[in-house]
Order: structure tokens, then C-alpha cells, then sequence
């Protein structure tokens, strides 16, 4: 079933992408097989951005798991780390509070120069948004934006208990010299016990799910196609390249 959605979401190259390139070159598209350090892949990001920006490398989104750690974003909250000793917790330069990485979660880095796009980032994050709703899409699962809350969401319906939302995309992007880094996280099947060491995001009222605890056998490969077709309608042709690090265990 889920190969046939797959072969169903091949990108629709007759269409232009709505935040393509210009000059319609494609991005580079990098799979890391091993789990990545975070201080290494922010070293590596902010290299290739700062090569991006001055014409000496091509755009990039690198795809990658890291061992598990924690995240503080420019506005998180001191006390919405619950358990500072569970896992290292970094500073990060990014949007956002508080976020989990770990082993099922699917990284996106995405190095795009929007100069060469638009110089919108309100319209950078809603395609970004677009990108994951539509990788869900072909999982046959519903994600949904929130006014006031960043991320994508999905409604948890069963009968006779209430709806719930919870999470299962975050979104924390940085973007210097119109060239972003950081990127988005797409929850496959990762350990949902360590988000409980933060306040994800720092929202308190809503949870966190992943494709495989809403009943999906989704794969991380099965994900990377899905995320692969659905950025190919949004932001335009890809082509293969090297991550912007050597691969590390």
C-alpha cells in the first residue's frame, strides 16, 4: 500500500514550483546514513551557507538523524527544560524554544538561497509547512498549520474521546544573507518518551505523535521518498550531492 502512494506523489514537472528558483537550477539533495553531531552539522551548515552566499556552492538539503540531544532555540525558556541531565542540550541559533532530536526522527537542513526565490520569509515558512503537509499527503495523513503554534499538527479522532492535536513536524529555521539553515524534523518513529524531558516548543497543551504511532509502518527511507516528491512541487528540481560533512558514527 504504501509503495503504491509513494509511485502515486512523483512530482508534477509541468507544473512550475511556487517557490522555485529563478533561474529554475536544481537544488542538492544529501542523505546521511549515520547518526551526525549536532555541533558538527551546525558547523557544517553554516559553511555551506556562507559558500552559498558568496557563489562558491550550490544549494543543499541535507537529510540526517542525530544521536539524541536538545535544542534551544533564540526564544527558549529556561524552565521549560524538564530534565537538563537526560541528554546535551545546544544552544542553537534557529527560531523557535525548546526541540528533540534522536534516532526516527527525520532532519531536513535546508541551505536555500532566497535571492535567488523570493525574499519573503513569511512565504519561506509557509513553503516549508507545504513541503511536510504534503510528504504526509501521501501517507494518507492530514497535517495542519495553527495560528500561533509553529510546526505541522494532526488531529487524533477516536470515538468517544475528545480530539486531540498533537505535533509531528517541527519548523526552526535561521536565514543570513538570505541564505537559510536549520531546517524542519518529521517525527518517523522516534522515541516519544524523551520529548518528556522539555516543553516541545513551548506549548503545554498539545502533544506529540509520529507516523508510526498513528498506526503507519513508515520506513525512513519511505519518508526521505515522500519528503523528496513533495519538495520537488514546492521548491523545484533536485539532483544528487555529498552531505557538507563526512558521514561519523
Amino acid at each position: 500500500m504504501l509503495d503504491r502512494a509513494l509511485n502515486s506523489q512523483a512530482p508534477d514537472t509541468a507544473t512550475p514550483a511556487p517557490f522555485g528558483r529563478t533561474d529554475g537550477a536544481a537544488c542538492g539533495w544529501a542523505v546521511s546514513t549515520v547518526h551526525v553531531p549536532y555541533p558538527e552539522a551546525v558547523a557544517a551548515m553554516e559553511a555551506r551557507a556562507v559558500a552559498i552566499a558568496e557563489g562558491r556552492a550550490g544549494e543543499l538539503v541535507w537529510l540526517l538523524e542525530h544521536p539524541p540531544l536538545y535544542t534551544a532555540g533564540v526564544s527558549a525558556k529556561a524552565g521549560d527544560l524538564l530534565d537538563p541531565g537526560r541528554f546535551p542540550v545546544f544552544q542553537s541559533g534557529r527560531g523557535g524554544q525548546f526541540t528533540y532530536h534522536g534516532p526516527g526522527q527525520r532532519v531536513a537542513y535546508v541551505m536555500l538561497d532566497l535571492s535567488k526565490r523570493r525574499r519573503d520569509v513569511r512565504a519561506f515558512v509557509a513553503a516549508l509547512e507545504a513541503w511536510v503537509i504534503g510528504a504526509l499527503n501521501t501517507f494518507n495523513v492530514r497535517g495542519d498549520v495553527r495560528e500561533g503554534r509553529v510546526g505541522v499538527w494532526v488531529e487524533r479522532r477516536a470515538p468517544g474521546v475528545p480530539t486531540r492535536e498533537d505535533k509531528i513536524a517541527a519548523i526552526g529555521v535561521k536565514l543570513r544573507r538570505w541564505v537559510s539553515f536549520h531546517g524542519v524534523s518529521l517525527n518517523v518513529e522516534p522515541d516519544l518518551s524523551h520529548f518528556g524531558g522539555i516543553v516541545p516548543c513551548g506549548v503545554t497543551d498539545h502533544g506529540v505523535t509520529s507516523l508510526v504511532d498513528l498506526g503507519l509502518p513508515v520506513t525512513m527511507a519511505e519518508a526521505d521518498t515522500a519528503l523528496k516528491a513533495s519538495f520537488q512541487r514546492v521548491f523545484g528540481p533536485l539532483e544528487d550531492a555529498e552531505a557538507p560533512t563526512s558521514d561519523v558514527s
